[in-house]
């Protein structure tokens, strides 16, 4: 289990040099406007949505789990809890297939405990790094890349 961080951020390349000098890390996927970093110390899933115009810099926080009980488990307790927003079986979202559970904080901070079932259900090849370039995005956003403009979902 790892906590996911989703951040809005104004450049999507400075945000990538940034952020991987800060956890010595290369991303795990990167795609136009979006990168993800599988961090594992500390364990964290650091996912960046290039969004200039938004609000908060905060996207959204996630707990990723690597076993279907646990998400499982998690949406049984959220609605045992009444704080169960939505549940999302089998969804491509940025650029994986996922199965997830929602809860909206009070405040509107959205939380999602999430499996990836499918890093790269587009067939898409990673491109790997140049020494002197910014990972090149390998295509622009699929339509389903995220479940609504605001980028609000992914792994």
């Amino acid at each position: 289990m790892r906590l996911q961080l989703a951040l809005n951020v104004r450049d999507i390349d400075e945000a990538v040099d940034y952020y991987g000098k800060l956890f010595d890390a290369a991303p795990h996927k990167r795609r136009a406007g979006y990168a993800n970093f599988a961090i594992d110390e500390p364990p964290l899933k650091l996912v960046l949505f290039e969004n200039p115009g938004a609000a908060e810099r905060v996207n959204h926080l996630g707990v990723e789990v690597f076993e279907e009980a646990r998400v499982r488990e998690a949406g049984h307790r959220l609605e045992a809890a009444g704080i169960l927003s939505e549940v999302e079986e089998e969804t491509v979202c940025c650029h994986a297939t996922q199965t997830k559970v929602w809860s909206d904080e009070p405040q509107g901070l959205r939380w999602e405990w999430y499996r990836v079932t499918d890093d790269t259900p587009d067939g898409e090849a990673l491109i790997a790094p140049s020494a002197t370039a910014p990972m090149a995005a390998a295509t622009a956003p699929s339509a389903d890349a995220c479940s609504d403009e605001s980028g609000t979902c992914c792994a």
